[in-house]
């Protein structure tokens, strides 16, 4: 997958666009008061979520188009309370709102000159690229997708989309020593810091992909030598 944030944004675009159609099949009294795959959140949750970070991300952009700093969200707190407030909105409130909110990005991202992309924001997990918020939003729009419980899964996720999702996760674990072999991709990846004795699990990317984040149980892999699936550490 490009890093281009200019051709990720055409997969966001479609990203959101399934989504959009899943959440329009959610319209039934009570749908989304019912349990997403996230502990404690409903589906009103998880959506409500997709349109307070197309927010945040649109603050983030806007940030780097004006240089003005723009948090994505006040605090923390503030986020979590906002969740919160929306959750439980009537259905036609909560994906107006989603629908909204997912434009508004689009149109920050439209807005975005060559040059900003390029500008270094001062986050808290350390300096980013504003190139780097569009593939902040498809993995959001992708994975939240997933939670939602609603028929969409990684087997749903385009290749590119688990390939890149994989590589990540595997680079972001350090602690949790194990082999994944993607039979998609032909090669493995080594998790943690040595291979040396870990198993090697293996099976196509989505399913490695879905059970390193937490959002399938791997019934789909396979364990050498045979034993356990190991249970990976929380994801983000």
């Amino acid at each position: 997958m490009s890093s281009d944030p200019l051709v990720l944004m055409a997969e966001v675009d479609r990203a959101t666009e399934r989504l959009l159609r899943t959440a329009d099949t959610l319209d039934g009294t009570g749908t989304l008061n019912e349990p997403s795959l996230l502990p404690g959140w409903t589906r009103g949750h998880v959506l409500t979520h997709l349109a307070r970070n197309a927010d945040g991300l649109t603050n983030l952009l806007t940030w780097a188009r004006t240089g003005v700093v723009t948090p994505q969200y006040p605090s923390w707190e503030r986020r979590n309370a906002d969740i919160e407030a929306g959750a439980d909105r009537p259905v036609p409130v909560v994906l107006a709102d989603l629908s909204d909110a997912c434009a508004r990005f689009a149109a920050a991202a439209e807005e975005m000159p060559a040059e900003a992309w390029t500008v270094q924001l001062d986050l808290s997990g350390g300096p980013q690229p504003a190139a780097r918020v569009v593939w902040r939003r498809l993995r959001e729009v992708e994975v939240h997708h997933v939670d939602l419980a609603a028929g969409y899964g990684t087997a749903d996720w385009p290749d590119s989309f688990s390939h890149r999702l994989l590589h990540e996760v595997v680079r972001g674990l350090s602690d949790f020593d194990v082999v994944v072999h993607a039979t998609d991709l032909g090669h493995p990846l080594t998790v943690g810091a040595s291979s040396s004795g870990a198993p090697t699990v293996t099976g196509p990317a989505h399913a490695l992909a879905g059970w390193l984040t937490g959002r399938t149980s791997g019934s789909e892999l396979t364990v050498s030598p045979p034993g356990p699936l190991p249970v990976p550490p929380q994801w983000i």
